[in-house]
């Protein structure tokens, strides 16, 4: 009985059960009839807009940057031991998020 347990006998295992399930519910799903609705965008209802809503990764990394400076910043405080330096770091850590905050 172990054996079901090894991680390549369950892998195909589960692909088996997969495809079945995935063969099964196409038989109930029955054929298709393409139409333009179908293949068109759907928003809430509402014409998809034709332009992107953000041009680019910019505001991302932003962003992304921001908060691995914050948590890493935090992190150094939460681990080190209090010194008349970390007054330093911390002002410092203060002015690199806000200087990125107002870019």
């Amino acid at each position: 009985m172990n054996i079901l347990l090894q991680p390549p006998l369950a892998f195909l295992v589960y692909i088996l059960v997969a495809v079945v399930i995935y063969l099964f519910g196409r038989i109930l799903a029955g054929p298709g009839h393409p139409s333009k609705a179908k293949s068109s965008l759907y928003s809430s209802g509402e014409e998809a807009p034709i332009s992107t809503a953000v041009p680019g990764y910019q505001p991302f990394f932003l962003v992304a940057i921001f908060f691995a400076m914050l948590h890493l910043g935090v992190l150094m405080l939460g681990t080190g031991t209090p010194s008349p330096i970390l007054v330093i770091y911390v002002g410092g850590l203060m002015l690199a998020l806000l200087a990125l905050i107002l870019g």
